[in-house]
């Protein structure tokens, strides 16, 4: 009968245009330049005691090999500790240090690429361009001039606050959880002018983790567009780290870019009722280990790696991190967006994006939802570069 001719005919074309479909996202990906903003590689690889060029496979998120695989162009590597660390700022170094040992023991994959230029240079020649992200002001200890040694060694973004506030900014945390205890909220005198010498050195001034306070006093005073490194959309999932439409309003006002991050509990808001659930299911072994040790985190790693079927089900779909992807480029357009994974800060991602190789995953989910090549070159890293630019030294 004429229907399964039909339906036939169907099935005949279907084939020919996934199998276009993937070709073109693929080379579309791999000729994109991809920056991400925000990656914990550094911190992992010296908890777990790996180096970044070994194959760390089912060990981390990331490491050299497997970025290339991702397609990654140019990697702002997070420099980070908590703030209870003593010296922060020789912590910060240290950090670097290792960052450079690795890309001097791979000159033909990686380069130290500090500024669009030089990153256009290292894309040409098909090495990784490296550079610094520093995740918390307290890093610099109240001191104007460790924030310029920073910049000097190739840190290009620094996060005004991580969860701890400092002397000068409040954190979203303490913003919302300790509001009536806070000896003051936002920007000090001084934290204004860490703002301004951000500005004058081409450091971008980043505001995930922020408090909205200081959110606001940074927009009024920053005279360069912003960065948010990794974060996501409050409306979509509520959490304190992700950014309301007022706030996504001022960065796109201001010229900023807001990178996505990829973290199961900003991008679900249903996520934290099931990692409750899969908590209360542990909680016998979970007392045990923080007997052992203190720090929720190593605990709920060690959890994660020893129920991974249970921990899977946990991770929402990948849809739906575009979903707050489509909210801002509704919002504000498609030049304010960007991609901040956060890989190897964080124990669940959505479904589908389990490492750096799952990168052009998300190209080939753009596509399906009809974003232009040109849009989706935007997204990858035309943005970001557009963003550094506009904050390079004249």
């Amino acid at each position: 009968s004429s229907d399964v001719c039909s339906s036939d005919l169907v099935v005949l074309f279907a084939f020919p245009v996934i199998t276009v479909l993937a070709q073109s996202y693929k080379k579309l990906h791999f000729k994109s330049v991809l920056i991400d903003t925000h990656n914990d590689i550094p911190t992992t690889a010296i908890e777990k005691n790996v180096r970044f060029d070994q194959d760390l496979k089912g060990k981390t998120h990331s490491d050299l090999q497997r970025m290339k695989e991702g397609g990654v162009d140019a990697q702002l590597f997070s420099i980070w500790c908590d703030g209870n660390k003593q010296n922060p700022y020789a912590w910060a170094n240290r950090q670097i240090d290792t960052v450079m040992a690795w890309t001097n023991r791979n000159p033909n994959d990686m380069m130290e690429a500090f500024n669009t230029n030089a990153i256009t240079a290292a894309v040409k020649q098909k090495k990784i361009a490296v550079l610094f992200g520093v995740e918390g002001g307290h890093m610099i200890e109240n001191d104007l001039n460790k924030l310029e040694t920073l910049y000097k060694r190739g840190v290009r973004y620094m996060t005004l606050t991580w969860n701890n506030s400092t002397d000068w900014a409040t954190s979203a945390l303490d913003e919302t959880t300790k509001a009536d205890s806070l000896k003051h909220k936002g920007l000090t005198a001084f934290g204004k002018q860490v703002v301004q010498k951000m500005n004058e050195l081409g450091m971008l001034v980043d505001l995930s983790h922020v408090g909205e306070q200081t959110f606001w006093d940074a927009i009024s005073t920053t005279t360069k567009p912003v960065l948010v490194s990794h974060s996501c959309v409050y409306n979509i999932c509520p959490h304190r780290r992700n950014l309301k439409d007022e706030q996504i309003k001022a960065v796109g006002k201001n010229g900023g870019v807001i990178h996505l991050n990829f973290f199961s509990g900003f991008v679900d808001s249903a996520f934290e009722k099931r990692s409750g659930a899969f908590t209360k299911k542990h909680k016998t072994e979970m007392d045990s280990l923080l007997k052992i040790n203190p720090e929720p985190y190593f605990m709920e790693v060690y959890l994660f790696e020893k129920y991974p079927a249970e921990v899977k089900a946990l991770r929402p779909p990948l849809s739906l991190l575009l979903d707050h992807l489509d909210y801002i480029v509704k919002l504000i357009g498609v030049d304010h967006v960007g991609l901040g994974s956060d890989f190897d800060g964080v124990n669940s991602l959505p479904q589908q994006l389990d490492d750096v190789t799952t990168y052009p995953l998300i190209t080939k989910a753009l596509l399906e939802r009809g974003y232009s090549k040109k849009d989706i070159r935007k997204i990858l890293g035309a943005n970001f570069m557009r963003l550094l630019k506009a904050n390079e030294p004249k």
